[in-house]
């Protein structure tokens, strides 16, 4: 098969929600975010791995998003819309009992009258300058809009995965300033939120990247193995070139591997030269050009020619791909292709974490 093959261990990412579960008090309901199709894993198959293990509430990005996890799940959990109540959401909204945290006077306005009595929650901006009303806005809204009830009021924390950057401390003051005594429960930590302590606990915490093996959350199990077929090798004399643009020049003679992927399968170019594939624990390094369906790589070394070669893996997970290339660990998660052969499994010993 020249198809690489992405792996994703379903019980390792219930383990996680589980884990960040048990690190807020028991009084507080730990949601579980399934944005951009769970971080590029399948929110069909995550979100019921999630609610198996006693998640209620999801969050997604946009309500599109949210028809596809209330497809996957059915009626009862709720699914919380982060983008709002958009200009042709009203009748996704109402249908399949989505819940929009409004960011915007006009989003409240266009959710009150187009949709009076249904659920909705209210996303303040604390500081970040990215979604949610601002404090003054809050403050002249704030009595109409807590008259008709919502269900939650949220923020979100710019630096949370720099513990001790000292915005979190500010935006913490700004929640409680706008929110003490409100009457409504209250959310502003995701995975690093979690981490920085009970004090940014409120309610309800969201967490996300840390349920797909990703940082701030260093004690999460990893989720996802990627394995690149060896799809031909040859013998390249000293000399001779790989690749596009003469990428890679053999300084002596090599045994070169062709694998089955490229930047069309989110294996940026920035790995181009520089990165690293694995067979079990025997680093093999990327030559030349990462190019769109093809990686070339050194198997010189290798006792015998491999079936595949692993980029994500035990030896090197999505945050030390991200190091390597400049980015995070969310933008390699969410980067990876729809052309890979998909495998979920099961590691039973981790179904109790």
């Amino acid at each position: 098969m020249a198809t690489a093959t992405l792996t994703i261990d379903l019980d390792a990412i219930a383990a996680n929600w589980r884990a960040l579960d048990r690190l807020s008090d028991p009084a507080t309901q730990t949601a579980a975010v399934v944005k951009a199709d769970a971080y590029g894993l399948g929110s069909k198959r995550v979100v019921r791995a999630l609610a198996e293990a006693g998640a209620r509430r999801f969050f997604v990005a946009v309500a599109e998003e949210g028809a596809a996890v209330r497809q996957a799940l059915g009626p009862g959990p709720q699914i919380n819309v982060l983008g709002g109540h958009m200009a042709g959401d009203t009748e996704m909204v109402h249908d399949l009992e989505l819940t929009p945290m409004l960011n915007s006077v006009d989003q409240i306005t266009r959710h009150l009258e187009s949709l009076p009595g249904h659920p909705f929650g209210i996303q303040l901006d604390t500081g970040m300058n990215r979604l949610g009303l601002e404090p003054a806005e809050w403050e002249a809204v704030a009595p109409l809009v807590l008259e008709q009830g919502p269900e939650l009021v949220m923020s979100h924390l710019a630096c949370a995965d720099e513990p001790d950057h000292p915005m979190n401390a500010v935006q913490l003051a700004e929640f409680h300033a706008l929110t003490d005594g409100i009457g409504v429960p209250r959310s502003l930590a995701a995975t690093g939120g979690i981490l920085l302590g009970p004090e940014y606990h409120f309610e309800l915490t969201r967490p996300g990247v840390g349920l797909y093996g990703g940082r701030p959350f260093f004690d999460a199990y990893p989720v996802v193995r990627l394995d690149l077929p060896v799809i031909q090798t040859r013998e390249v004399a000293a000399g001779e070139i790989v690749g596009y643009s003469c990428g890679y020049t053999a300084d002596q003679p090599r045994l070169v591997a062709t694998l089955g992927a490229g930047y069309a399968d989110g294996i940026t170019r920035r790995l181009s030269g520089i990165g690293t594939l694995w067979d079990g624990d025997t680093p093999v390094p990327i030559l030349g050009r990462v190019s769109m369906d093809l990686i070339t790589a050194d198997i010189s070394h290798l006792r015998q020619i491999p079936r595949s070669l692993t980029l994500l893996g035990p030896m090197q997970g999505v945050d030390d791909v991200a190091d390597l290339t400049g980015t995070i660990g969310y933008e390699v998660l969410t980067s990876l292709g729809h052309r890979y052969a998909r495998r979920y499994a099961s590691t039973a010993t981790r179904g109790q974490a």
